[in-house]
């Protein structure tokens, strides 16, 4: 199979719009595409997998270590023919200034995959050759297969920077990406409009590959990537064990995924699969009441202050959802979902609103980032998770603070890398079990098999009353 990474220099020099255009342009040639994203994000893999039409799958040097990355990558790469994978921030950008951990890179060299460089040119003359040279001989053990160059103004432009380029340096250009306004994905605070939101259309996802197609040699570049060798089985799933498809014997954990709640890693949601359990999606802004049946619920991240309204609305699933938090079944909640689990929100336009009412908490949203980064926690009691001593790895991202805490016990010791701060998180009350950080199921494996032992347990006792 085929494989390359798309990064470059900066955050905002066009790695997105590039990876969904050679996504829509080699599709249009008939290839199956497998898009992968470095680093914790949520957002660009759902536009990844509206286009791709196959999930897309986070890959994390920091989180995950370096077998997780390759079973996630050859497993979800099965029966495709070309697999993209979007890198973060700067290709060379980590946890640390001083060494490549947590970077797009260290995950290139993990997986043997080719760089194509994608520079933002609208200013760049001769020395983008300089840049470029510098890409080439940072790291001897990476492979630069090719220049993209964004934002060229004219033809003329391009001839100028073609000459630099070739004249200093060996990667080729393989294209060029011209302004396209029709193609412009919205932001907000936490980046683009989600997929859930405001997904491409089919005429923008037409126009991508129109992009590529007209503007990127894709001959050239397919005969550049070259290939990677799976090492897992066609069988292989994450992880090995897999319980047995008896519905019976599989337990049901719902899960909001709508415009409100859409941010969950894909391989958060299979490992809970491989454990046992039936995921059962519901919109929480349409449904009046949670799925029949449950035994657990699994609140991702998203937007909840945006459809903050919406939800204080929806009185009556709510109280469906007061009544399963009465009844002792578990509820697991991350960033968003804590905020509607809280007893209110209040929005930056000065509005509050009521939410679930589940945990003592007051939340209110800020202008600015209030933690922004990766973080380890380790379990300062038994909790839905797992034991006391497990450590976990995510991290959090988010514009909002507490304003009030209600008594609740805490699970983790939170450590996070950037501020170097250390904190009590993880919001523990009876089976419910909430927290700013999104965690990575496949940093520490027991995390799944916990969730879905808790609801199991659930399960059995309810059957005995």
């Amino acid at each position: 199979m085929k494989a390359f990474m798309v990064a470059s220099a900066a955050t905002g020099s066009g790695k997105t719009t590039l990876t969904l255009a050679l996504i829509a342009g080699l599709r249009r040639r008939g290839l199956v595409v497998q898009s992968f994203k470095c680093g914790p994000d949520f957002i660009d893999p759902a536009h990844h997998t509206h286009v791709a039409g196959r999930s897309s799958r986070n890959l994390d040097s920091w989180m995950l270590d370096r077998h997780a990355n390759r079973e996630i990558f050859h497993h979800a790469s099965f029966g495709g023919d070309i697999a993209v994978a979007e890198a973060m921030m700067g290709l060379f950008d980590g946890v640390t200034g001083a060494g490549e951990q947590g970077s797009s890179a260290e995950i290139a060299k993990q997986l043997g995959l080719p760089v194509l460089l994608v520079l933002d040119a609208s200013k760049a003359a001769r020395s983008i050759a300089a840049v470029i040279q510098g890409f080439e001989n940072f790291d001897a053990d990476l492979r630069i297969l090719g220049v993209i160059l964004n934002g060229v103004g004219s033809e003329g432009h391009l001839q100028f920077l073609q000459q630099a380029i070739g004249a200093s340096c060996k990667s080729p250009v393989l294209g060029s990406l011209p302004h396209t306004p029709a193609l412009h994905i919205p932001e907000r605070h936490l980046g683009l409009v989600t997929a859930a939101e405001r997904p491409l259309s089919t005429e923008q996802i037409s126009l991508l590959a129109d992009l590529a197609e007209r503007n990127i040699d894709l001959d050239a570049l397919l005969r550049a990537c070259g290939s990677v060798t799976s090492y897992v089985s066609p069988g292989a799933a994450i992880p090995a064990r897999i319980h047995s498809d008896d519905s019976a014997t599989k337990v049901r954990i719902g899960v909001p995924r709508d415009q409100a709640f859409c941010f969950y890693y894909e391989d958060n949601l299979e490992m809970l699969r491989s454990e046992g359990a039936e995921i059962v999606e519901f919109n929480s802004l349409q449904c009046n009441s949670l799925p029949t049946g449950l035994d657990a619920l699994y609140f991702g991240g998203g937007y909840p202050e945006v459809f903050a309204r919406q939800l204080s609305e929806n009185q009556p699933l709510i109280r469906d959802l007061r009544q399963f938090v009465s009844s002792g079944r578990p509820v697991y909640a991350e960033c968003g979902g804590l905020i509607y689990l809280s007893d209110r929100l209040r929005t930056l336009d000065g509005h509050t609103f009521k939410m679930a009412g589940v945990l003592p908490l007051a939340i209110e949203m800020t202008s600015g980032l209030v933690h922004f980064g990766y973080t380890e926690v380790t379990f300062e009691r038994d909790c839905l998770l797992g034991k006391r001593g497990d450590v976990a790895r995510g991290h959090s991202f988010h514009y909002s603070k507490m304003t009030e805490l209600g008594e609740v016990d805490h699970a983790y010791r939170a450590a996070y890398t950037l501020s170097g701060r250390s904190e009590l998180e993880g919001f523990v009350k009876d089976n419910v079990l909430a927290s700013y950080i999104h965690l990575h199921f496949r940093s520490n494996t027991g995390l799944a098999a916990s969730l879905v032992a808790h609801a199991r347990a659930a399960r059995e006792a309810a059957l005995q009353l």
